[in-house]
């Protein structure tokens, strides 16, 4: 028996976060995935949004056991009216702002720092309440300014909407590194993303102000920004999005969102 106890728990429904505990440097695998302890003790796996009703977990030690998996139930909305240039960009000029947009997102989530990941907790980022949940699919209906034509896009909500007015201040959810800082993405408008360890980023979109540079180490509410309505969108609010990165896999095809509500749920320590 390991001379220190080896759990798993978390927030245990599809789009959530798996946490092991044991001591630093256990390999532990959750659903086929392997990741090392760090520093903490804690590896943290995200499930998927399919994941199956109960996934398995294991560690180097022979530790072992199942985690029931709660499912979701997201729905499907329609938005009428959408600007089309956001959804797909048409002019060349759009197209080149939104090819050096993808450049600086990918090259930042390719990066990794240290931190306590969701083990200390997240607060909200703003004081406002939520407008949009994380999961619906939308189907976006709208005309082209540029060309004039109609058009349609299917897309899932992977963030979890705020509605806050444009000059909200917005904090930072948890301890983390400043990775991207940009007033001007193309999809996205200003945004920020925030590596909080263990291969957990926020990502705070549509923003009017940004108030951090990368490589800047923030605490738990400390200011990150102003909210605003940049970018894609059909009016001011926060788009608050979490990504998952496997910190040990060297392909970044595995990584995935996860649902922000469900890492508020878990306890908020020091």
């Amino acid at each position: 028996m390991p001379a220190t106890e080896e759990t798993c728990d978390g927030a245990l429904t599809q789009g959530g976060l798996v946490i092991c505990h044991g001591a630093p440097g256990t390999v532990f695998t959750v659903a086929g995935r392997k990741l090392t302890a760090g520093k903490s003790g804690s590896a943290q796996f995200g499930i998927a949004t399919d994941a199956p009703s109960v996934i398995g977990w294991s560690s180097d030690s022979g530790a072992y056991g199942d985690l029931p998996i709660e499912e979701r139930h997201d729905e499907f909305r329609v938005i009428e009216g959408f600007d089309c240039d956001k959804v797909d960009a048409r002019s060349e000029a759009q197209k080149a702002h939104a090819g050096r947009s993808w450049v600086k997102k990918q090259d930042a989530f390719a990066t990794f720092h240290d931190g306590p990941g969701a083990l200390t907790g997240f607060i909200k980022p703003a004081d406002v309440p939520a407008s949009s949940p994380f999961g619906p699919a939308r189907k976006y209906i709208g005309v082209s300014k540029v060309t004039g034509e109609p058009c349609e896009s299917v897309s899932v909500h992977r963030g979890y909407d705020m509605a806050a007015p444009v000059g909200t201040p917005i904090v930072a959810p948890a301890k983390g590194t400043v990775i991207l800082a940009d007033p001007d993405l193309y999809y996205e408008g200003g945004t920020v993303f925030l590596d909080h360890g263990h291969g957990l980023v926020s990502v705070f979109m549509h923003l009017s102000e940004v108030d951090v540079a990368a490589g800047d180490v923030v605490d738990r509410g400390d200011l990150l920004a102003k909210s605003g309505n940049t970018g894609r969108t059909t009016g001011p609010h926060l788009h608050w999005a979490v990504k998952w990165r496997n910190p040990e896999a060297s392909d970044r095809g595995g990584d995935f969102y996860i649902d922000p509500a469900l890492l508020l749920a878990l306890p908020v320590t020091d």
